[in-house]
């Protein structure tokens, strides 16, 4: 559990008024006193996350998040909190108390909606009102008088104070995110078979991680090996003259099945690789394999139509320390200004945070995502999408740059 990646991850988070339970719902859950528990209003600041096996699903984390109708001096910077916990979220399990289903929780729902977050409703305390059965049936006319069925599960769970079966909403959990999940897409199973011989380029600079391989790349080899295929991994550099990419080549008995290669080195690779050759990029198979190739292939439309005033948002899913040779403050803005004739405008962001004033932008230039699942990868897509910004990501803007786009897309439509 430790090991696993997050972006494999299903993230679930817990939101609700102040002082309705979200936090000893969750401490049940895991089996430990993670979040603390107090009559005291507001106890949960920042989101309390927490990784947990949770069978059969897998790893999976909770978020514990702030009281949504906090009126409190750290009130709003509480909120905004939560709703970066949430623009992140597989599911979300909305936590009423004996009051009911009251404004705060309408807005609420009325966000995730938005969202296109999927949530169910727990109900909780219902022992302090003698009303319980009248307050269950009420939200349920007020749910589908507010036509939110299209986000919520049929049925409600409800709770007393002293007696929580946490297997019920255990079982919740699992049986709504197993409803949710589709067949697992491959990165490229699906275009190679057993034998294939498949050259790899993975170039090591100074901005390359120390002691180790970038997570597309490790994916890749990964599934090459699962198909029982053979990999060959090089290494390419035009600054310090290293070119084991021409010596894989001549290497091999018989014309490799594909050439995979790191963005950054596309042009050079795609001018020793022979043109009866396939060629792509990791990144575009990573957008292939989450449904994204096609958003960022449009995105790509309004690229020639960029003028000097108009501002370009490049949008990094990790953060880290930038080199030199930082591919999102230094390599991308120096390829633009080539490739427009002038120095554009950008504007670099780094982790979790996405702007909401998308409108100021042109265009988003999005790293490939490897460290945030699918579902919020596809959430800042749908933003972009809603405010009418086109998006697209490192890989696809390279090469388009590089002038070697369809050579590396062709085929993965």
């Amino acid at each position: 559990m430790i090991n696993t990646l997050k972006g494999d991850r299903i993230n679930i988070c817990f939101v609700g008024k102040i002082n309705v339970g979200k936090s000893s719902i969750i401490n049940k859950l895991v089996g430990q006193n993670i979040s603390i528990i107090s009559e005291q209003a507001g106890t949960t600041t920042d989101a309390v996350i927490k990784r947990y096996e949770l069978h059969p699903i897998g790893p999976v984390t909770f978020f514990d998040t702030a009281g949504y109708d906090d009126i409190s001096a750290l009130g709003e910077k509480r909120h905004n909190a939560t709703m970066k916990v949430i623009f992140k979220a597989d599911l979300a399990i909305v936590v009423l108390d004996n009051n009911g289903l009251e404004e705060s929780d309408i807005l609420m729902i009325n966000k995730l909606k938005a969202l296109k977050v999927p949530f169910f409703i727990v109900l909780n305390k219902i022992d302090l009102n003698e009303n319980s059965k009248d307050i269950s049936q009420t939200i349920k006319s007020i749910l589908e008088n507010k036509d939110f069925s299209d986000n919520l599960t049929n049925d409600l769970i409800t709770f007393s104070t002293f007696s929580i079966d946490i297997d019920i909403i255990k079982n919740k959990i699992v049986s709504f995110i197993q409803s949710l999940r589709k067949e697992d897409s491959s990165i490229l199973k699906d275009l190679i078979k057993k034998n294939d011989k498949i050259i790899l380029v993975m170039p090591i600079d100074s901005a390359a991680p120390k002691g180790r391989i970038i997570l597309p790349q490790m994916q890749v080899l990964r599934e090459i090996l699962d198909v029982g295929a053979i990999a060959t991994c090089c290494n390419v550099s035009e600054t310090e003259n290293i070119d084991g990419l021409t010596e894989a080549l001549e290497a091999q008995k018989y014309t490799p099945r594909y050439v995979i290669t790191d963005s950054q080195v596309v042009k050079f690779v795609s001018s020793v690789v022979p043109k009866e050759v396939e060629m792509t990029t990791f990144s575009i198979l990573f957008a292939r394999q989450r449904g994204e190739l096609k958003v960022f292939l449009d995105g790509l439309n309004v690229l020639k139509e960029i003028k000097q005033d108009d501002n370009i948002l490049i949008a990094e899913a990790c953060s880290h320390h930038a080199t030199g040779e930082d591919i999102g403050t230094v390599k991308i803005p120096k390829w633009l200004e080539h490739y427009l004739g002038f120095a554009p405008k950008t504007v670099k962001i780094n982790g979790g945070d996405f702007p909401d004033d998308l409108e100021k932008y042109k265009i988003v230039i999005h790293c490939g995502g490897c460290m945030m699942t699918k579902t919020e990868m596809m959430r800042r897509i749908n933003e972009c999408q809603r405010q009418g910004i086109a998006i697209t990501n490192y890989g696809m803007i390279i090469s388009e740059m590089n002038g070697v786009l369809s050579r590396c897309v062709k085929g993965l439509l």
